[in-house]
């Protein structure tokens, strides 16, 4: 419907103004404008004193009589790594900021019946492994997909998903949210947001147009720019975060594998002296890595580019040679949907987009091809080396749980990574950080690294708690630290570690270690599996079943369960593990094990570090 002067309190030149702008607007645009001109009104009462208000110009129209909205708003997080409880709290500091009421909780310890109660709801939720909420998402997302669920006509929501590109199940608990919000009978605020790992830009877009839309409805409140708003995504107590991180200083690289092991697993002391940085046990590192130059070298020969051209980075326009840019700045090892929709405008008869349209064949080259081999079989080579870094998304940071308690080395952090190196289609194949670590990297060289907060997997609270540790292989790596933070502290609670690799002689890592602290007490106990030394393999899974009684026992004491490592496998053979242990020592049915161990979950005693 077009405005005219008839029925508007516009002149005829306002009225041709707007009738070209507004049909050009998007709904985000929209709703920001609302929320501009809500600002500007409640601005110029605050400022005008009481004798200069003048009436509204008489219209033909009624006034808007709709009762305000609420300014409650409630955030909730699903996060497993710490980025979607940090958004959150950043979040909830600019609702503050904007005179909104906030209610600000993790799903684990939200109670879903208090749903009916909420008229402004926002979400903020990572995707787990394949396509699996957050651990601590569970509770929510299996009552709101439950019989249970009541309607929700009088919600208003918003959802931010954060996820990466290279899954299969891209941003999908943020989806199920999404859509079971809908069928409820919510109402969106603005529509779902879904993030890749490089997700500062998005979640500040997304959060800008919250605050706008809640601006338009809410008496009083103001409009935030985007600029604000991304301070606030990126801002912390160091100057240094994941859009800018530390250039750490390598102290010591070292293998723990012995000689003849199948297996190589670097220890890696960082100095963080200078950086303010500062972390606790259970929280990760992030490092930035460099791709194999042999990749980028065979990349760029197949492309047929010159090694030198210069080529845009980043948005600021900032340039690096192709070669640079390939090694430092973008991924080439893994196919992404977005970079193969890009490519395949940019070559469209390649066949690339045959291939989007085959869920099952995109699937498989998903999951075994890296670029060059999507160059090779998709005959790509032409396409200008500028635009074709303008399609990929930038090289994402390697998170690994931290090896290191900051009371015993202060101003350090400690890494334990696990080389990656495989054969596939005739090529040798490198995890990306993990070989840059370990064949590139030495003392006295840097590495661009930031902290990642982990609230998710955090020392109980009282010192005297007894706790179990399940962490083979490079799972350890976290309890390292949570028994040096132990030692620092003097805690006095018991201690009980399951640990498992490959070979006794050669896979046992930090052997020496584990042995002084069973010296000491710091560790109460320690029960080792190492698969290849015996006929029939026997993993950590198998040494906890073994001892059922007495972890039983730990847990009806209060022990806290921790679970680090391997997701796909490992953390599902332990959790049936767990379920079992409760089965046949507490005589519990199948279902009572799984609602225990939820309980223990809420109660922050059953914790997992799982990838």
């Amino acid at each position: 419907m077009e405005l005219q002067v008839t029925n508007s309190p516009f002149n005829q030149e306002q009225v041709e103004l707007l009738n070209r702008l507004i049909p050009t607007l998007t709904d985000g645009q929209r709703t920001w404008l609302s929320g501009y001109i809500a600002a500007i009104q409640a601005s110029a009462t605050i400022a005008a004193p009481a004798n200069l208000v003048q009436a509204a110009p008489t219209t033909g129209i009624a006034p808007d009589s709709a009762p305000p909205v609420s300014r409650e708003v409630t955030v909730l997080f699903g996060s497993q790594t710490g980025n979607s409880s940090g958004l959150s709290k950043k979040l909830a500091k600019k609702l503050e900021e904007q005179g909104l009421q906030v209610t600000l909780s993790s799903m684990g310890d939200f109670k879903p019946n208090g749903l009916k109660k909420i008229e402004n709801l926002l979400i903020i939720v990572s995707t787990h492994g394949e396509g699996e909420p957050p651990d601590n998402a569970i509770p929510l997302h299996e009552f709101l997909n439950s019989k249970r669920a009541p309607k929700l006509e009088g919600l208003r929501y918003s959802v931010l998903a954060l996820g990466d590109t290279s899954y299969e199940f891209f941003c999908q608990t943020g989806k199920d949210f999404d859509k079971r919000l809908q069928e409820l009978g919510g109402t969106a605020l603005v529509p779902r947001v879904d993030c890749d790992v490089d997700f500062d830009e998005a979640a500040a877009e997304w959060m800008n147009e919250v605050l706008a839309s809640l601006s338009s409805t809410s008496t009083g409140a103001s409009t935030v720019t985007t600029e604000a708003v991304t301070a606030a995504v990126s801002g912390g107590e160091s100057e240094y975060d994941r859009t800018n991180p530390f250039k750490a200083e390598v102290l010591e690289n070292l293998n723990l594998n012995g000689r003849g092991s199948d297996r190589e697993t670097r220890h890696i002391e960082l100095s963080l002296e200078g950086s303010s940085l500062d972390y606790e046990p259970g929280d990760s590192l992030g490092v930035f890595p460099e791709n194999h130059p042999r990749l980028v070298e065979e990349l760029i020969a197949a492309m047929g580019w010159n090694a030198d051209e210069r080529v845009t980075v980043n948005k600021n326009g900032d340039q690096a040679s192709v070669q640079e840019a390939l090694l430092r700045y973008f991924e080439i090892t893994a196919v992404t949907k977005p970079v193969v929709e890009q490519l395949a405008k940019l070559n469209p008869g390649s066949g690339l987009t045959a291939l989007l349209a085959d869920d099952s064949e995109f699937r498989t080259v998903m999951n075994s091809c890296d670029l060059l081999d999507l160059v090779h079989d998709y005959n790509l080579k032409g396409i200008p080396a500028g635009e074709f870094v303008a399609a990929l998304r930038k090289i994402p940071a390697r998170l690994y749980s931290i090896a290191s308690s900051s009371k015993s080395f202060p101003d350090e952090v400690h890494l334990t990574v696990r080389s990656v190196r495989y054969e596939a289609r005739g090529r040798e194949r490198y995890g990306v950080c993990s070989v840059h670590l370990a064949e590139r990297i030495e003392a006295g060289d840097t590495l661009p690294v930031y902290i990642q907060h982990n609230p998710n997997f955090k020392l109980p609270e009282n010192p005297d708690t007894p706790i179990i540790m399940v962490g083979p292989g490079t799972g350890v790596a976290p309890f390292r630290s949570f028994l040096g933070e132990r030692e620092e502290t003097g805690a006095e609670g018991k201690t009980w570690l399951f640990y498992g690799d490959q070979h006794f002689a050669t896979d046992f890592l930090y052997q020496t270690e584990w042995q002084r602290w069973l010296k000491d007490g710091v560790l109460t106990k320690m029960d080792v599996a190492f698969s290849r030394d015996t006929e029939q393999k026997v993993y950590v899974q198998h040494r906890m079943l073994e001892h059922s009684k007495e972890l039983y026992q730990w847990l009806q004491e209060g022990a806290s369960v921790y679970i680090c490592g391997d997701e796909k496998k490992m953390a599902h053979d332990v959790h049936a593990a767990l379920t079992t242990i409760l089965e046949q020592e507490g005589g519990l049915s199948p279902e009572q094990a799984s609602e225990y161990l939820t309980r223990l979950q809420h109660e922050k005693r059953y914790q997992r570090d799982v990838y």
